[in-house]
């Protein structure tokens, strides 16, 4: 038992921040848990805010509505990992995400108490979503993800031995060996000095298979 644990433990790591309502970073998160099955890399992973991220910027009505409802999911993730640990933050995101983008569901207030009830967090957590109590936190952890690529992309961020990224944004999610590819070629071109874009028009939204 302490060989495997130390083992994992001196697995590389790879820092990943999101925002539990983005689409396009819950398609990279899957990518990335195939990625840890196929490449010598575990993920950590934290938040950030695509609320913060678009505080005091002219935005659309039904955008700026989104941020508003935005604040909730992600100062739940916040509540729970203050009070039981780093460990519940993946689970949770799953639990949250699942419902959300692949089910479609938009009533994040049931959302938040059937995703705590799934992890076996407490329940009162979920009244996190409408109080600023943990938003010093968030907005810590926002600033370190954010302040690793820019202020001009979005989430996710991710950051693996000296090098940080925004995205990939990529849809469906590659599996096995062809998301290994994927994260060798990310790496190789986020790390080549001075690379900063390699962007095309998206012509497809989130496909969750």
């Amino acid at each position: 038992m302490s060989e495997d644990t130390t083992s994992t433990l001196d697995t590389p790591v790879a820092d990943f921040w999101f925002d539990p309502l983005c689409p396009w970073a819950w398609m990279t998160s899957r990518w990335m848990g195939e990625v840890e099955q196929v490449r010598d890399v575990r993920v950590r992973w934290h938040v950030m805010s695509l609320a913060v991220l678009n505080e005091g910027r002219d935005l659309p009505q039904e955008y700026r509505d989104l941020m508003d409802r935005a604040w909730g999911p992600v100062r739940v993730v916040v509540a729970a990992q203050q009070a039981h640990g780093d460990d519940v933050v993946k689970p949770l995101y799953d639990a949250i995400g699942t419902r959300v983008h692949p089910g479609g569901r938009t009533d994040l207030e049931t959302v938040l108490a059937e995703a705590l009830a799934e992890v076996g967090l407490p329940p009162e957590l979920a009244d996190a979503a409408t109080t600023d109590a943990h938003d010093e936190a968030l907005r810590r952890s926002h600033a370190e993800g954010i302040g690793l690529v820019g202020e001009d992309v979005g989430t996710p961020v991710v950051a693996f031995e000296g090098t940080a990224f925004f995205g990939p944004v990529v849809t469906p999610a590659p599996k096995g060996e062809a998301a290994g590819r994927l994260w060798d070629g990310t790496l190789l071109v986020a790390g080549t000095p001075g690379f900063y874009e390699i962007k095309r028009t998206r012509t497809a939204g989130p496909s969750f298979e």
